[in-house]
């Protein structure tokens, strides 16, 4: 005999700190529940008040406003009939906890604590929060007035519960809890929990929604938290959100048959250990999640069935994990649209297509009838109220919102300028081509009069000192006149209102690491690796129809800051002093596999320098000593300019390399240097070199191997 439960599973595009917009997203996601025939509606981790909100956590204001927000929810009639999972902070006992309050009819049934908290890599959850730590244990929870004179309750269950009805029996667990190895729907699982809810703030990354299933939206932050709400039954997927949207509100439904999961866990040595299993204490809710046979409507509502879960290539998660990170932050924060210098490379190349790309997915849902998409760039563009503008192409509103400039100078190629007047052509940018020759020499004088010395470049005698400080009054130029354009362009394009632009930046997470970039306003390709962003431009070429994109794949990186000669040319890698595929390789083994230089190094040794690894540059084998001149060169350098990072220009975290330093990255930013690593790395290069086995080795080499 069938038991069929309907679920509903949101995503919403919450924003930190919004509780007016917060509210009503969260109200309309019960409303589309309802209308698909659910019985259970789940919601994000957090959603009341966004899981961004940080430091606001500790505010007291940030727990009031969350109960006000709840009592608007739980007494509005349209959200009575269905079992409500809805995340938000609360008080209790003056600790901070993260939540779920399971509601019912106005009726508070259960406020669920998260016992294991996110506390590494993006996330501080316990800077916040204190994680529940008493398994199976319920108390009372004295509730607010507010609250209270809605359902009549003074205190309801608190703690970690599981909740019975009249024909199943779920509980909750929330985001980091399914990682842990003693996951709670283990122990709950045995004690007859049927269907458990997982709400998560869990962030975007380049090839992560794979590893959420092996396992099983930007709010104001360098975040992007994607969609890909699932309903699984038996580990089969039976509903799939969107990963990418810039709908407000999403919501996936998905009918299960009880009975599945009932059978699913019918061997003998499950049933043996549920007898030993923790006992959790239940909470009794007066209904049905599923309907009756003789109720239950099978033409119209039937079982789901397993569905296969496609994946997007990284190049296609650039795409469009950028453009809605994008899209949100534009549309929040009241600009007049986006100003790029563009280079001619490739890198500011890439900035200006995942910009194309945000006007291609907006273009898209305007034309599939998104109604408040369409009010949005309507607002950006500065349209009159009564206006009736509807962009028919991307090209038609990248030329309403995004502006590009060329700033060259006598030490810039007719190359690159072309390549950025096509590209700024081709994605329908204004475009501005200017010289900035004028504003370098008057910098350049004020010294000059004051020294009555000039300074030279390398290539006309000059030091490295002097050679250093013509390229990067060249660079700060282009900033402050980059400033400049972005303030004044709407004014003198005659935009209703006129506004100004954010302005962004064109550097890769490799050359971050490296210190080699720019600050500006944020930086959407901060957190991609050079090698992801020339597959994001080939795919961009093909699949958004941009044969220019070509170019700029074949162009060789160079700044073009210093004078070209017959001899010489500028390039980014000879300026850097190491590849951008070495960047990334000395990038993961910093953060990813958490070494230091002689770990890097002898790593290394085992991957460059072994006959057999295809890891190595040009797939060669690479000598010791090479491999400890590189590792000493990395770290070294990216010592010096690690000061940087603490105010890296703000961009979408996308690698798990990133060394951004406002709380993925940790670490000092004043670095002694590295003499007791690099003594150690070379006297295992000499000792190599000369031929000797390891246990011939010096005693405190072999200590601290």
């Amino acid at each position: 005999m069938a038991h069929l439960v309907t679920l509903a599973c949101c995503s919403l595009d919450q924003w930190a700190l919004d509780f007016t917009g917060n509210t009503r997203r969260i109200k309309e996601s019960i409303v589309k529940a309802k209308a698909a025939g659910a019985s259970l509606r789940v919601g994000p981790e957090l959603e009341i008040t966004g899981y961004g909100c940080l430091d606001h956590f500790m505010e007291g204001d940030m727990f009031l406003h969350s109960w006000e927000a709840l009592a608007t929810i739980i007494d509005d009639d349209t959200c009575q009939g269905i079992v409500l999972d809805i995340g938000m902070p609360v008080r209790h006992k003056n600790v901070r906890y993260n939540c779920r309050i399971i509601c019912f009819n106005r009726k508070i049934i259960l406020i669920r604590p998260k016992m294991w908290l996110a506390n590494d890599g993006n996330y501080r959850e316990m800077r916040y929060f204190t994680p529940w730590m008493r398994p199976g244990h319920v108390e009372d929870y004295y509730l607010e007035s507010i609250v209270g004179q809605i359902t009549g309750q003074t205190e309801v269950p608190f703690g970690d519960g599981i909740i019975s009805t009249k024909d199943t029996c779920f509980a909750c667990e929330t985001c980091e809890e399914l990682f842990t190895p003693a996951a709670p729907h283990g122990p709950m699982g045995l004690d007859g929990v049927e269907i458990f809810t997982n709400s998560s703030g869990s962030h975007f990354e380049l090839r992560k929604l794979k590893t959420r299933l092996d396992l099983i939206s930007c709010d104001g932050d360098r975040l992007y938290y994607d969609g890909s709400s699932m309903i699984i039954c038996n580990g089969d997927i039976l509903a799939c959100g969107s990963q990418f949207s810039l709908d407000e509100v999403e919501v996936v439904i998905a009918t299960i048959d009880l009975e599945d999961v009932r059978s699913f866990r019918s061997s003998p040595s499950r049933g043996l250990q549920s007898q030993h299993a923790q006992k959790y204490p239940r909470i009794n809710l007066d209904v049905r999640l599923s309907k009756r046979v003789e109720d239950h409507d099978y033409q119209t509502q039937s079982q789901s069935e397993p569905i296969d879960l496609s994946y997007h290539a990284p190049e296609e998660e650039i795409a469009l994990g950028g453009a809605c990170w994008l899209w949100d932050y534009l549309r929040r924060c009241h600009a007049a649209g986006f100003f790029i210098p563009l280079s001619g490379g490739i890198d500011s190349c890439a900035t200006s297509v995942m910009v194309f790309s945000m006007c291609r997915l907006v273009v898209s849902a305007i034309q599939e009838g998104n109604e408040q998409v369409l009010q949005d760039a309507r607002r950006i563009a500065a349209e009159a109220d009564e206006s009736t503008w509807v962009p028919e192409t991307p090209q038609e509103l990248m030329n309403r919102i995004f502006c590009t400039t060329y700033m060259g100078s006598k030490n810039s190629s007719s190359d690159t300028r072309r390549r950025a007047k096509d590209l700024a052509r081709d994605l329908g940018a204004y475009h501005v081509d200017i010289d900035i020759d004028t504003v370098t020499t008057a910098v350049v004088n004020v010294f000059f009069s004051w020294s009555n010395w000039m300074p030279r470049f390398k290539s006309a005698g000059g030091s490295f000192a002097e050679n250093l400080a013509l390229q990067n009054i060249q660079a700060r130029s282009r900033m402050v006149l980059a400033y400049l354009f972005a303030q004044l362009l709407p004014t003198f394009r005659g935009r209703r209102g006129g506004g100004s632009l954010l302005v962004l930046g064109s550097a890769n997470v490799d050359e971050a690491l490296r210190g080699y970039l720019t600050k500006y306003d944020f930086n959407p390709i901060g957190g991609i690796s050079k090698t992801d962003l020339k597959g994001f431009i080939d795919f961009a070429r093909t699949r958004f129809d941009l044969p220019i994109l070509s170019t700029f794949l074949s162009a060789v990186p160079t700044a073009e800051l210093e004078p070209i000669t017959s001899s010489y040319v500028q390039l980014d890698e000879a300026d850097m002093g190491i590849t951008y595929a070495e960047l990334s390789t000395f990038g993961r083994l910093r953060k990813n596999d958490k070494l230091g230089p002689w770990g890097a190094y002898s790593k290394l040794l085992s991957t460059w320098g072994s006959q057999k690894s295809k890891q190595s540059p040009n797939d060669q084998p690479v000598s010791s000593r090479q491999i400890a001149e590189k590792t000493k060169f990395f770290f070294t350098k990216y010592a010096i300019n690690r000061h940087k990072m603490t105010v890296l220009t703000p961009s979408l975290h996308m690698e798990q390399y990133s060394p951004d330093d406002n709380r993925f990255d940790l670490r000092p930013f004043l670095y002694p240097g590295f003499d007791w690593a690099y003594a150690k790395i070379d006297r295992d290069v000499e000792r190599r070199e000369k031929g000797k086995p390891g246990r011939q080795k010096a005693k405190e080499d072999d200590d601290l191997d």
